[in-house]
C-alpha cells in the first residue's frame, strides 16, 4: 500500500527537521510513545538502527526504525519493521517561505500474517495515522502542544 500526505508548518525548514528527528520530541507528538532505544550506527546517521515502543489500545508494539536517507534539511527517509508490518517513509521538507516549511510524506507499507488483512481490509486507519502524527507533530511545533499516552492534547 502507498500513499502520500503533507501538511506546511509554520517554521523554517532547519527548525522543522531537527524537531522531527529528535527522539527527545517523539514523546510530544506521537500518541502512545513509549521509549526509543539506540541500538547500532552513530545515532541520527544513515545506518543506524533503533528500537522503539508504543502502547496502542492494550497492546504494546516494538518496531525497528532504520535510517536509510538523511539529506538536512531536505529529507530524511527511514524503514519500519515491526511483527507483520514493513514500512518505508520518504519525507521531503521543502521550503515554501522563509518561514514555511511544507513536509510531504511518502509511505509504503508492505504486510505478512494476520496483517495483511489488516491493510486490506482497514488501510483508512493506516492513512489516518499517518495524518493525526502529522496534524499532531505541527501542534507541537508551533504552539508547544503536546499529547499524552491517552491520546488527549497538554
Amino acid at each position: 500500500m502507498k500513499f502520500s500526505k503533507q501538511i506546511i508548518i509554520d517554521l523554517p525548514r532547519e527548525e522543522v527537521f531537527k524537531k522531527v528527528e529528535d527522539p527527545t520530541n517523539f514523546k510530544h507528538w506521537q500518541k502512545g510513545f513509549i521509549s526509543y532505544r539506540h541500538l547500532s550506527g552513530k545515532p541520527g546517521q544513515e545506518g543506524s538502527r533503533a528500537k522503539l515502543k508504543y502502547k496502542m489500545g492494550k497492546r504494546e508494539i516494538s518496531m525497528i526504525e532504520t535510517i536509510i536517507k538523511r539529506a538536512v534539511p531536505g529529507k530524511l527517509h527511514v524503514s519500519y519493521e515491526a511483527t507483520g508490518v514493513f514500512n518505508i517513509q520518504k519525507n521531503y521538507f521543502q521550503e515554501e517561505e522563509k518561514t514555511r516549511t511544507l513536509w510531504i510524506a511518502d509511505y509504503e507499507f508492505k504486510f505478512s500474517g494476520f496483517m495483511k488483512l489488516m491493510g486490506f481490509f482497514m488501510p483508512g486507519a493506516f492513512k489516518k495515522q499517518s495524518l493525526t502524527y502529522m496534524k499532531d507533530f505541527k501542534n507541537f511545533a508551533e504552539n508547544g502542544n503536546r499529547v499524552n499516552e491517552y491520546g488527549k492534547t497538554n
